[in-house]
């Protein structure tokens, strides 16, 4: 009897894992982004091997990283951690949008108003 397709699925990310479905490190959200450190590509296995080959060209999202493995988030994120642990990624926090000062808040209402009237 041949496996189906969903069940194959469901098995392959607990090997690819080896079996941990925690990352060691906890700061991976889905926006945090990776970027490759070393070229050392001794005693990674193929997935680890694909990040690091992804992240050389510069900076990705979790998100994207994962959807470039088709891998589901939380697997990337252990296979992330071992990264990092070994020196092969870093990590830097999604770059946040300035936020308006209050003078160009109120601007912006007073030209919303200006253009209603």
């Amino acid at each position: 009897m041949t496996p189906r397709r969903n069940e194959r699925a469901l098995v392959r990310p607990h090997v690819v894992t080896g079996g941990r479905a925690h990352p060691s490190r906890n700061v991976f959200d889905l926006v945090t982004l990776v970027v490759a450190v070393s070229d050392r590509l001794t005693g990674l296995s193929p997935e680890q091997r694909a990040i690091v080959a992804l992240c050389r060209g510069g900076a990705l999202s979790v998100v994207e990283i994962a959807g470039h493995l088709r891998l589901p988030v939380g697997v990337t994120r252990v296979l992330l951690s071992d990264l990092m642990d070994s020196g092969h990624v870093t990590t830097r926090a999604a770059a946040q949008a300035a936020r308006p000062t209050r003078t160009e808040i109120l601007q912006e209402v007073l030209d919303g108003l200006r253009a209603r009237l």
